[in-house]
């Protein structure tokens, strides 16, 4: 394993958005390893690998990431299973990375806690824009938690606490990731109205490309699976729409 900073030229540490903040990438194809750790490194984070689930576990233990790239295929055990311990220890915000085009495999990982995901083969442009994009998230949600907010919005059974980032159903907690929790708010913000998938991607994921748009489906799904599936509505070829209560 290695742990590495970027520095300039003369030597001191880059002034750059990723600086000191740490990235376990866990994948066991030295070749991806290398290319994801490069840019990584040329963004200025801190980086350490890991090569198979049970070495992945131990690292973020020990090493305290903020972030793991996470594969789903590793020896050991896989990366599912790396998501669910390592989320049992401590929230940290992870990206999945799957060779596999299978939603079943995306809403899985999504269940076990990652809050993201990319199919082989990925460009690491996409992929140091998701990280940046997630670490973004968390600073917002640490804010968020500290910032007096309007209280509790109710829209019939639907609970949603901005100050504790809580969601209840019918007085019942219901676990969401950050991400599905950040994606909840956007569609509460106005409901019953529809807002586009390329909208959704700008807001919660703060990426413009619309080649996203698939993860914004599968997370959809996701939600749909812990609050509801009859509260939000798919409206074909342009979005979705929070469902709420008639008056």
């Amino acid at each position: 394993m290695e742990q590495t900073t970027h520095t300039s030229h003369n030597g001191t540490a880059a002034a750059t958005p990723g600086a000191q903040r740490r990235v376990l990438v866990v994948e066991d194809d030295p070749t991806i390893v290398d290319a994801i750790s490069a840019r990584l490194r040329a963004e200025g984070f801190l980086v350490q690998t890991a090569g198979d689930g049970p070495a992945a576990v131990d690292t973020a233990e020990a090493w305290q990431p903020d972030l793991l790239i996470l594969d789903v295929m590793l020896p050991g055990f896989d990366g599912l299973e790396v998501c669910r311990r390592v989320q049992a220890q401590r929230p940290v915000p992870v990206l999945m990375l799957t060779a596999r085009d299978d939603e079943t495999d995306m809403l899985v990982g999504l269940g076990v806690g990652a809050d993201d995901y990319m199919t082989k083969p990925f460009s690491m442009r996409e992929l140091a824009a998701r990280v940046h994009v997630l670490l973004r998230r968390v600073e917002r949600a640490a804010l968020a938690a500290t910032t007096p907010r309007s209280g509790i919005l109710r829209l019939g059974e639907l609970e949603i606490d901005h100050a504790q980032r809580r969601v209840r159903v019918r007085s019942e907690d219901v676990h969401l990731t950050p991400t599905e929790f950040d994606l909840l708010v956007c569609l509460a913000n106005t409901p019953r109205a529809v807002l586009s998938r390329e909208q959704l991607l700008a807001e919660v994921w703060d990426w413009a490309d619309a080649s996203g748009t698939r993860t914004v489906d599968s997370h959809i799904k996701a939600l749909r699976r812990k609050i509801g599936a009859e509260r939000i509505r798919t409206v074909h070829g342009v979005g979705y729409a929070l469902e709420t209560p008639t008056p």
